[in-house]
């Protein structure tokens, strides 16, 4: 098992969720279910998959919820990539 808070990927994963959370709140209210929804669950989704393949038995599982993290970020319509 290994710490993902020691993963420079997480740390800049979990900074981009922090940021997009203080950006997206200066949003307009209109966008709060849409554009402002969507960027936070896929940032957050990001940082969630790679710390839960940490927790996984073997390289195999922990590249597997690397690729589905990798694949939630391109999902997102993030605009500040």
């Amino acid at each position: 098992m290994r710490d993902f808070r020691r993963l420079a990927v997480w740390e800049k994963s979990h900074e981009l969720v922090l940021e997009l959370y203080r950006t997206t709140k200066l949003f307009p209210r209109e966008e709060m279910c849409g554009l402002v929804s969507q960027n936070r669950r896929c940032s957050a989704s990001v940082a969630a998959n790679i710390a839960e393949g940490c927790g996984r038995k073997g390289n195999g599982e922990f590249h597997r919820f690397l690729q589905i993290a990798a694949g939630s970020g391109a999902n997102g319509t993030t605009i500040f990539f």
